[in-house]
């Protein structure tokens, strides 16, 4: 049977996107981006008024609802299907032993569907909220911000009508009393004492934290674009593969985790499958991200943090931590979004420190004000009440989400960072914080007379990439340090540098326009033994116009299992491949360069990989030009891009 009143209701929600402006509905379009994505895309008011009530959006966006929000859908949907049970109750039910068809019958009658529009006041006095004062109002903006998504619509007369899930799918939430404000995120009692409270400010932890994240997350690219990650055949990373990458990376495994789920998330790298099996590598994106300034980088890496369906460094009992799997877990970003706005009304210096990990849930304080973490939880209990406390392992998931807040600078000192502030605010509106936060990226350093030189900052990617080449990374903290050795200009010299190349790059890159003595004598002394004997790719021949080296190398022991031969006074025969005859005489310190068979030297480069993005990133003006679209009204014409400009 027809639901005639969900047709209706239908007709009012349609009738109110109609109402709206252009700039209206681009902005419910793009609140509600995420779960209208996995349905195809409206093509009049009516279809996108289905897309919002039906089940699968609907199961969404209830997690994002706030209490009051909540309790007044609740309690709309409730009155509504009683009122719609008295109007026209539904068949009886089948009795026991039925078959399939009575059982679906019953299950999909009009009494289960059935709505009815439902007078304002009914709600209100609900609630008890009927006298004027601080419920009234809470509970009138939250049916106004219900109307505002789309969640519920005004009949003519002013009733208000629900979707028809709604009834089943708060079945099983406890309305209670109506809480006008979110409780205190700190128990009552004394303040924090001020011998308590933290040295370093909320700003000096998140640009610490920042600082450390940009480098971190840099350095894990890297060593994914040199040597890309094997996924299991079951799907995620092996072990092994997250160990080998928090090792390059320089951080802890929970940590390597959540980067590789953060950068999967920001298109940065992405999965492809090879004759081998599916690999994790960069993105073409990710050569556009390297030349961004720092703040850029971090941007969409903390806005994909704020909508990621799982909590990467969680592993619940019994499972194997694992990464670059695609989250399930709905409830996660409604989760963080609660814990924040929670630590937004936690001043600086009242704030206690998160629970530590593993986590163990704190014992109630024997004065029975509750402890700072079940408090913290009850008033994120408000934001959302459906994705904190009534999920399972409830302090452990908050926890853990606290704790990777701390580690992307978004929260510090039981309260929220300035960057964590702006995210709570628009996850799309990054990059002024932390252009803040992170100073630009330094283009010249400071070579020293002891073969090392400095980057008292974040080094440029140009800068970075050279002295790379031409040196060995000893430590990065706040300033990067590099040493120059023998071994490492010869493999600049094998990239492809001449010795006055090289000279020339790392002059320009000095900040005082001058190189020491030191490291000009070991690039001319290396570069000069560089390139006397060649290779050739025979399986292979070595060659040298020096007779006596050639004597030399036939007779190092060392060099036995090549098992080198004369069949000139310059060239010896080897039995091995040019790879592993180039690696031994190397590792016998001599300096050999690879020569192609037309006799020319060939140029050695790192190999690096490269995969394509999935999908290319939504075009921010798309909402706009559907709400024009479905409104019926012509869109007006985008003016022309200024170079330089927005």
């Amino acid at each position: 049977m027809t639901n005639l009143n969900a047709v209706e209701g239908l007709d009012a929600l349609t009738q109110s996107l109609a109402r709206r402006t252009p700039e209206q509905l681009a902005a419910l379009l793009t609140r509600h981006a995420e779960p209208l994505a996995r349905r195809p895309a409206p093509t009049e008011l009516r279809g996108l008024a289905g897309a919002l009530w039906s089940y699968e959006t609907l199961h969404q966006l209830v997690l994002h609802l706030d209490h009051p929000r909540l309790q007044v859908l609740t309690a709309t949907a409730r009155i509504s299907q009683e009122r719609a049970r008295n109007a026209a109750p539904g068949p009886a039910a089948p009795a026991p032993g039925a078959d399939y068809q009575s059982l679906m019958a019953h299950r999909l009658s009009f009494a289960h569907l059935a709505t009815e529009p439902v007078p304002p006041e009914d709600v209100f006095a609900a609630l008890g909220a009927t006298p004027p004062g601080p419920a009234r109002t809470a509970a009138e903006t939250a049916l106004h911000a219900l109307y505002e998504d789309g969640l519920a619509a005004p009949t003519g007369d002013g009733a208000i009508v629900v979707p028809p899930r709604t009834p089943q799918l708060l079945a099983a939430h406890d309305p209670g009393p109506l809480l006008a404000e979110a409780p205190c995120p700190t128990p009552d009692g004394p303040t924090t004492p001020a011998a308590s409270v933290a040295p370093t400010s909320p700003y000096d932890e998140s640009r610490a934290a920042a600082a450390t994240l940009a480098a971190t997350l840099d350095r894990l690219l890297a060593s994914l674009a040199t040597q890309p990650a094997a996924l299991r055949k079951s799907g995620g990373l092996a072990v092994r593969e997250i160990k080998r990458l928090a090792k390059a990376a320089g951080a802890t495994e929970p940590h390597t985790r959540l980067l590789l789920d953060l950068a999967l998330a920001a298109d940065l790298i992405a999965l492809t499958r090879t004759p081998s099996g599916i690999t994790a590598l960069p993105t073409g994106a990710y050569d556009d991200w390297l030349g961004r300034p720092p703040g850029a980088r971090l941007a969409p890496v903390l806005a994909a943090w704020s909508g990621l369906w799982d909590i990467p460094t969680h592993t619940p009992f019994g499972e194997t931590p694992t990464a670059l799997v695609r989250g399930h877990d709905r409830h996660a970003p409604a989760l963080r979004h609660a814990l924040l706005a929670a630590l937004a009304a936690v001043p600086y210096g009242a704030g206690e420190p998160f629970p530590a990990l593993p986590f163990t849930e704190p014992a109630e304080q024997e004065t029975g004000n509750g402890t700072p973490w079940n408090a913290l939880l009850r008033a994120a209990d408000w934001h959302r009440p459906l994705a904190v406390t009534h999920q399972p392992m409830a302090g452990e998931r908050a926890a853990h989400t606290l704790h990777e807040a701390a580690y992307l600078g978004i929260a510090a000192h039981g309260t929220l960072t300035p960057l964590g502030r702006a995210l709570l605010t628009d996850p799309r509106s990054l990059d002024r914080p932390l252009a803040d936060l992170l100073p630009p990226l330094l283009e010249q350093a400071h070579f020293q007379a002891d073969l090392t030189v400095v980057v008292p900052g974040r080094p440029a990617a140009a800068l970075a990439a050279l002295l790379t080449s031409a040196a060995d990374r000893e430590s990065e903290d706040h300033a990067v340090t590099w040493r120059f050795t023998p071994a490492s200009v010869r493999r600049a010299l094998d990239t492809g540098h001449t010795a006055d190349t090289l000279l020339a790059d790392l002059t320009r890159a000095s900040a005082t326009g001058a190189l020491p003595q030191p490291l000009d004598y070991l690039i001319q002394d290396t570069a000069r033994a560089h390139g006397r004997m060649r290779v050739l790719p025979a399986a292979c021949c070595i060659r040298s116009d020096d007779e006596a080296l050639v004597k030399e190398l036939a007779a190092h022991r060392a060099l036995h299992d090549l098992g080198l031969r004369a069949i000139a006074p310059t060239v010896l025969v080897s039995a091995r491949p040019p790879a592993a005859t180039l690696d031994a005489l190397r590792a016998a310190g001599y300096a050999p360069t690879l020569e192609s068979d037309t006799g020319t030297t060939t140029v050695e480069r790192l190999p690096t990989h490269r995969a394509t993005a999935p999908a290319p990133t939504r075009d921010h003006r798309a909402p706009l030009a559907l709400a024009h679209r479905l409104l019926g009204i012509p869109a007006p014409r985008q003016e022309a891009t200024t170079p330089g400009g927005e």
